[in-house]
């Protein structure tokens, strides 16, 4: 083997591995965001303002996704599976804001911020997540 194709396996083999360990646990980035095993995985996100977010239901049950109206930036607009306008409405119609399993739904995050969001039906289970928008 040559030098050079010993040293182009080689790192392949550090950037795969290093890969592995990018990420985890932490704030990633990304523009999607599953639902599975009552959790939003990755739980903390990181976009760039304009970046619209897929929220993907790959779990067997309905889940919705639903902005704490009190803890998105002030300029930005409110987001609810749903197209509710308030948190009190999508809480107050939880069916109208399920995503059924397969189906996804989306936002655009304009507004650099932090935005905090949960799962109705599952929020005391902890079905939590925030997005950071850069």
């Amino acid at each position: 083997m040559e030098r050079r194709d010993f040293l182009t396996i080689a790192g392949a083999t550090i950037a795969t591995a290093l890969a592995g360990c990018t990420g985890s646990g932490g704030d990633t980035r990304g523009d999607t965001v599953g639902m599975k095993d009552f959790k939003f995985t990755p739980k903390t996100l990181t976009v760039d303002a304009g970046t619209t977010v897929t929220f993907d239901n790959d779990s067997e049950v309905g889940h919705t996704v639903t902005a704490y109206e009190q803890k998105i930036p002030d300029d930005a607009a409110y987001f609810a599976s749903g197209d509710f306008e308030s948190e009190t409405a999508a809480r107050k119609d939880v069916n109208g804001g399920l995503i059924e399993p397969g189906d996804t739904y989306t936002h655009t995050f304009e507004v650099p911020g932090r935005y905090d969001y949960f799962c109705i039906p599952h929020e005391g289970t902890g079905m939590k997540g925030t997005i950071s928008v850069e």
